[in-house]
């Protein structure tokens, strides 16, 4: 495509670094760069505990182990959200209880909420869709009245904010994710928060395949063993020598890109006024960290019109999730309920080409072609 939904970002850096990680000896984790990435986040967010993995997926399954997950219990997760959101869960053999979008936004419904909880409810996982925090007061005054776990499912959602305080900060843990169509990236990659300190001591051995290594390494045991259940969740010291490189430029990457999300905005609010397209919802307590922009057509055969006349000019845009309550796997495991807003956004949300070297004449090109197209 001549204007690709996303184009990885190079800071300048990136392999400077995996350079400087090759060269000294050791590219295994848990390296320079990653206790460098760790520091970054900690001291620039607050957060208790991060452990880099080598995705968004590895880090809710290590959320998943930590709070003892067995059959039959149940976690409630939004149905429009990424495969991973549920898959982390299933893997422990937990029952999937799927919870529907609002009405203005695809983050989940926390009205929903009270109704979903069962004796066997043991988690609720948040996804902070687009990087626009869900409510999170109010879910957690739910969680803490029940005493569940709440996993913030932030892989969207870095440099974002509920109320002052980081997104992936608030529940028990947060997840990060860095492929490379988020907003920093290391190709593949995630990151695991952990703001329950009680968590911090085994979420580090569970990180190191069971073993209490990391204790080892700072010299807190004399020899290390296999003392729990993991896996191999810790990244190369290369995957997080690109990401040290991009969270260096990480005010710069997010400056362009809310000026682009701000284009976006102003040039469309006149197609929302008139009711043809519906734009993000921006609540009150939200910050916006610009990490994707879509639109909300009024049916799919209007979505599906508007992607295939942005793609006869050779303009990628895309739809997002499918109903993960109408899936092939686990469509016969729901319990019947009508999730609307989820399957309204499943059909009507489509999102517009989207990254840092957008250059203004693809910019203007994407925002007349569609405006052209709901105004013909």
């Amino acid at each position: 495509m001549r204007i690709p939904f996303n184009k990885p970002f190079l800071t300048g850096n990136e392999t400077q670094y995996i350079e400087q990680a090759v060269t000294s000896g050791k590219i295994s984790g848990n390296g320079d760069f990653t206790k460098k990435c760790h520091h970054y986040f900690e001291s620039r967010y607050g957060f208790k505990k991060c452990l880099l993995t080598t995705s968004c997926t590895d880090a809710l399954e290590m959320a998943a182990i930590l709070i003892d997950i067995e059959p039959d219990d149940e976690v409630i997760i939004p149905s429009y959200t990424f495969v991973s959101s549920a898959n982390a869960f299933v893997l422990r053999g937990a029952k999937i209880v799927f919870a529907d979008s609002g009405g203005n936004s695809p983050n989940i419904d926390p009205g929903q909420l009270e109704n979903l909880i069962t004796p066997k409810t043991k988690a609720i996982v948040v996804v902070h869709y687009a990087g626009v925090a869900c409510a999170m007061d109010e879910i957690m005054e739910i969680t803490n009245r029940h005493s569940l776990f709440v996993i913030e499912d932030a892989a969207q959602a870095i440099d974002s904010f509920y109320k002052g305080k980081p997104l992936g900060g608030i529940g028990h843990f947060g997840t990060f994710s860095f492929h490379e169509t988020k907003n920093i990236i290391s190709g593949e990659g995630g990151m695991l928060v952990v703001n329950d300190e009680r968590f911090i001591p085994r979420a580090e051995i569970i990180w190191e395949k069971g073993t209490n290594r990391s204790s080892f390494f700072r010299g807190e045991i004399e020899k290390y063993s296999w003392v729990d259940i993991g896996s191999s969740f810790l990244p190369s010291e290369v995957i997080a020598a690109f990401l040290y490189a991009q969270l260096e430029n990480l005010e710069r990457i997010q400056e362009v890109r809310k000026r682009i999300w701000d284009t976006y905005w102003t040039s469309f609010a006149g197609l929302q006024t008139k009711k043809k397209i519906e734009l993000p919802d921006l609540p009150s307590y939200a910050t916006n960290n610009a990490h994707m922009f879509y639109l909300v057509c009024s049916n799919k055969e209007q979505r599906d019109g508007l992607i295939a006349t942005l793609k006869e000019k050779s303009i990628l845009s895309v739809f997002h999730y499918l109903s993960l309550h109408k899936s092939p796997f686990y469509s016969d495991k729901h319990d019947g309920r009508n999730l609307e807003n989820c399957d309204r956004f499943a059909n009507c949300l489509i999102r517009l080409p989207f990254f840092y070297s957008l250059t203004t004449k693809e910019h203007v090109e994407v925002i007349e072609t569609c405006k052209s197209y709901f105004n013909s």
